[in-house]
C-alpha cells in the first residue's frame, strides 16, 4: 500500500479523535487533511467498494434518503460506508471513506451511500464514478450561492456528464429533475406517486418549475401533489412526466402513512407527505442495487432520523418537535404537517442568515404563512438573527408573533408557560443550536421545565 494513504488514514482518525475530545465533529477537517496528504485517496478507497456506490443529490430530502438507504442495506447484511453527519462537500465525502478505512488503510464495504451537495458534485465525481445517483428534487435554495435553479441544474448536468454509465434514479413527479435526466444520456429510472392523493390543492404555493425546460411553455397539470410536483405535461412539445418504474399506489394517511410499491406494502408512523418520496427513493435504490428488501418496514420502525428531521423530545411534560425548514418548499410542507395536529401548539420559528444558511432570506415571502392560522397556534415566537424580518413577514400574513432573539430563552419560556405541545421550525444553522439546547434540557431533571409545577 502506498505510504501516503497509510499516513492520510491515520491522520484523519487522529484529527477526528482530537475533535471529539473538544466537542467538535471534525469530519470536514479530517477529509481535508487526508486529501492534502494523499490527493488520490478517495479514488483508491472507492475502488474497494465491492458492490455499488450510490450518491444522493437534490435540494430537499438528501440526508434522510441517504441515511435510511444505508440502514436498509445494512439490515440486509451489507457493510456500508455513509456520510451520516450530512457533511456533503468534497472534504466530507472523503472523510466518510477515510474514516471508514481500517488501520491498514483499506475498506471493507459492500456499498457506499454518499450524500453530495449539488454544487460539489462536479468536484466529487472526478474522484470516482458512482453506480447510481438519486436525484430527489430541485427547488430554489440559497439564492446567494446558486443564483437560481437553472444554475444548480447546470452544475448537476456537468457532474452527470462525467459519469455516462451511472444510473439516474429521479423523482419523476418533479419536472426539473425529469428534464435533467432527459438532457443526459444515462440510464434513467423514475419513482413517483401516480395518482391524486389530495382533493384540495394549496393554490398559494410557489411552483418554481412551472415552465417547460424544453420549449418554455407553461406546463399543465392533471393534478399537483405539492410545489411543482405532480402529473405534468407540456401542451406545446412532448415533455411530460415519465413513466414511473416505481409507483407509490394507494397512499393512505391514517395513524401514520402507508402505500404500496410493486408487491410490497410500506407502513410507518411517519406522517409528512414529502416522506413518501424519501421512502420511495430508498426502496427504489435498494431494489436497483439488488437488495432483497425483506426488512424494510422493520428498518423504518427502528430508524432514527438525522438531526432535526422530525426529531422528537420530551421535556418536563412538553412534547417538542424539531423540524428543519431551510427553504420555501420545506416551510410549506412543514406547515402542512402542522395542520394535521389538531392540538393547541406553540411555534418557534428560527431564521438565521449565516453563510451555511444562505445570506438572502427573501424566500420567506414566498412561504404561505397565512395557513398557520388554521394550525391552532397557542403562540408564535420568532427567533434567530433575522427574527425581525420574520416578524414583519408574519404581520403581512396577519399572524401575531412574539420576538425573542435568544433561542434558549424562547424555548425555556414555552416549556414553562406553553401549551405542552411545542414545534420548532428552524433553518440550517438554527438546527444545530436548537438540537444542542433541547438535548441538554431533555437530559436534565429540572422543575423549571415541568409545566405541572407552574402556578
Amino acid at each position: 500500500m502506498h505510504i501516503r494513504r497509510f499516513i492520510a488514514v491515520w491522520s484523519a482518525h487522529l484529527i477526528k479523535w482530537a475533535c471529539r475530545i473538544i466537542g467538535k465533529q471534525g469530519e470536514t477537517l479530517a477529509g481535508k487533511a487526508a486529501l492534502f496528504i494523499d490527493p488520490g485517496i478517495l479514488t483508491a478507497l472507492a475502488k474497494e467498494v465491492r458492490n455499488s456506490i450510490i450518491v444522493v443529490c437534490g435540494t430537499n430530502g438528501k440526508s434522510t434518503t441517504n441515511t435510511l438507504l444505508a440502514s436498509v442495506l445494512e439490515a440486509e447484511g451489507g457493510k456500508v460506508i455513509c456520510n451520516r453527519t450530512g457533511s456533503n462537500m468534497l472534504s466530507g465525502v472523503a472523510s466518510a471513506f477515510v474514516l471508514g478505512a481500517g488501520a491498514g488503510g483499506h475498506l471493507d464495504a459492500d456499498y457506499a451511500c454518499i450524500e453530495i451537495d449539488e454544487a460539489s458534485a462536479v468536484k466529487v465525481i472526478p474522484h470516482f464514478k458512482p453506480d447510481c445517483m438519486i436525484l430527489t428534487n430541485l427547488f430554489p435554495d440559497q439564492l446567494d450561492r446558486y443564483g437560481d435553479m437553472d444554475a444548480a441544474m447546470e452544475l448537476l448536468s456537468r457532474a452527470i456528464e462525467l459519469a455516462p454509465k451511472m444510473k439516474l434514479l429521479i423523482n419523476g413527479d418533479e419536472p426539473v429533475s425529469a428534464y435533467l435526466a432527459r438532457k443526459n444520456q444515462n440510464p434513467v429510472f423514475a419513482y413517483g406517486i401516480g395518482a391524486k392523493v389530495w382533493e384540495c390543492q394549496d393554490t398559494k404555493e410557489i411552483r418554481a418549475g412551472q415552465f417547460c425546460k424544453c420549449c418554455g411553455e407553461k406546463l399543465q397539470y392533471r393534478f399537483y401533489h405539492y410545489s411543482q410536483l405532480g402529473d405534468y405535461y407540456c401542451p406545446k412539445c412532448d415533455f411530460r412526466r415519465p413513466a414511473l418504474d416505481f409507483d407509490a399506489a394507494q397512499v393512505r394517511f391514517s395513524e401514520g402513512m402507508s402505500f404500496s410499491i410493486r408487491d410490497y406494502r410500506v407502513e410507518t408512523d411517519w406522517e409528512d407527505f414529502y416522506s413518501v418520496y424519501n421512502l420511495l427513493a430508498v426502496y427504489s435504490a435498494a431494489y436497483l442495487a439488488g437488495a432483497p428488501l425483506k426488512n424494510f418496514n422493520q428498518v423504518l420502525e427502528h430508524y432514527k432520523p438525522p438531526l432535526g428531521r422530525n426529531e422528537r423530545f420530551e421535556i418536563g411534560g412538553t412534547n417538542v418537535m424539531l423540524k428543519l425548514a431551510k427553504n420555501q418548499v420545506g416551510f410549506d410542507q412543514n406547515i402542512r404537517a402542522l395542520l394535521t395536529d389538531p392540538l393547541p401548539k406553540d411555534l418557534i420559528i428560527v431564521i438565521n442568515d449565516n453563510s451555511q444558511d444562505g445570506t438572502d432570506v427573501s424566500w420567506i415571502w414566498d412561504v404561505d404563512f397565512g395557513r398557520l392560522g388554521a394550525a391552532n397556534p397557542a403562540s408564535v415566537t420568532v427567533s434567530g438573527i433575522r427574527c425581525l424580518d420574520m416578524c414583519l413577514r408574519l404581520k403581512y400574513a396577519e399572524m401575531a408573533s412574539e420576538i425573542e432573539p435568544d433561542l434558549e430563552t424562547a424555548i425555556r419560556s414555552k416549556l414553562k408557560d406553553g401549551a405542552g405541545n411545542l414545534y420548532l421550525l428552524v433553518n440550517y444553522t438554527g438546527l444545530y443550536a436548537a438540537h444542542k439546547i433541547l438535548r441538554r434540557m431533555e437530559g436534565k431533571s429540572d422543575e423549571s421545565y415541568n409545566r405541572t409545577s407552574v402556578s
